[in-house]
C-alpha cells in the first residue's frame, strides 16, 4: 500500500551532545538528549521543512530513525503538543498543526523560529505585539516606577553602552532593560508577558546582528525611554518606546535584506 504523500519523518540527529565521543551502545534517554530531539523537531517545523498537515510516521519507526528510545521520542512529541505545534491521536498518528495553533510566544518556539530564516510576516507579528504592549507598559512605568526599577534600567543602560549589543552581555542587559520596564508597571497580566517579550527582544536582536553591524546605534533610543520614565513623563515615555520598537523593526527588516519602509509601521516622531 502506498503511503500518503504528506507522511514525513524527522531525520536522525547527528550531533547530539550526550552521544558524541561514545560508541552509542544504547539509545539516548538523558534530559539533554531529549532536549536535542525536541530542538531538532521544533526547528524543522518552524523552518517550514515540515508543513501544517504533514503526518509523521509511527512512534516505533520515528524513534528508530532518530536512534532514541520510544519513551524519549514520546516525551518530545508531548512537549511539541504542549506548544501547539503537533497533535497526536491514536491510530491517526501525529500531525503538524496549523500555524494559528502554534504558541509563538513560547520562548523555545521563538528560538526555533530564529534558528533559521523567519518569514517577514512572523517578524512583523512579533513587532506588532511589542508595539501594542511596550509603549503602554512604558506609560504605566512612568507613573508607577520605583527606585529599584530605575536602578535596574540605569544599570542595564550602562552595560549596553560599555559592551554594545554585539556582545552577549550587552544583549542580556537589553533584555534586563525591557524586563525592568514591564516590572515597573506593577501589572501582573503585563508581567506575565515578560518572558515572551524578553525572548522576542533577544532573538530579533541576535538575528539582525548575525552577519553585520547595524547602520546606527540603538542605545540612544533606550536612553530616551529611560529619561521619560525617570521624569514621570507618561506621554513622552509611550512615544519614546513606540519609536524604539519601530526603529528596531526597521533594523530587523534591513538585516533581512528587505525594504524597512515596506514592513515597518508608521514611526512616531520623537519630540524635541
Amino acid at each position: 500500500m502506498d503511503k500518503p504523500e504528506n507522511v514525513k519523518l524527522i531525520l536522525p540527529i547527528e550531533d547530539a551532545d550526550d552521544m558524541s565521543g561514545t560508541d552509542r551502545p544504547h539509545r539516548g534517554t538523558g534530559r539533554r538528549f531529549r532536549g536535542a530531539i525536541v530542538n531538532k523537531m521544533g526547528v524543522a517545523i518552524l523552518s517550514g521543512e515540515y508543513q501544517p498537515g504533514d503526518r509523521m510516521r509511527g512512534e516505533i519507526e520515528s524513534a528508530e530513525a532518530l536512534d532514541v528510545s520510544r519513551s524519549a521520542y514520546r516525551e518530545a512529541v508531548q512537549i511539541l503538543t504542549a506548544k501547539g505545534l503537533v497533535e497526536s491521536r491514536p491510530k491517526a498518528g501525529t500531525r503538524i498543526l496549523p500555524r494559528d495553533r502554534w504558541n509563538i510566544l513560547d520562548p523555545e518556539v521563538l528560538a526555533w523560529a530564529f534558528a533559521g530564516e523567519p518569514s517577514a510576516e512572523f517578524v512583523r507579528d512579533l513587532f506588532e505585539l511589542r508595539a501594542v504592549v511596550e509603549p503602554a507598559a512604558a506609560k504605566l512605568a512612568a507613573e508607577r516606577r520605583r527606585k529599584e526599577h530605575l536602578k535596574c534600567m540605569k544599570d542595564a543602560l550602562g552595560i549596553m553602552r560599555r559592551d554594545t549589543l554585539a556582545r552577549e552581555t550587552g544583549r542580556a542587559a537589553d533584555r534586563d532593560f525591557h524586563d525592568a520596564i514591564l516590572r515597573a508597571t506593577g501589572n501582573g497580566a503585563i508581567l506575565a508577558l515578560s518572558a515572551s517579550i524578553g525572548a522576542a527582544v533577544k532573538w530579533t536582536t541576535q538575528f539582525k546582528l548575525r552577519s553585520r553591524a547595524l547602520p546606527r546605534d540603538p542605545i540612544p533610543d533606550h536612553v530616551r525611554v529611560y529619561e521619560a520614565i525617570a521624569a514621570g513623563n507618561v506621554e513622552e515615555a509611550g512615544k519614546a518606546m513606540r519609536n524604539l520598537v519601530d526603529l528596531a523593526l526597521e533594523d530587523t527588516s534591513w538585516a533581512m535584506g528587505g525594504d524597512s519602509g515596506k514592513h515597518a509601521p508608521q514611526r512616531a516622531k520623537a519630540s524635541n
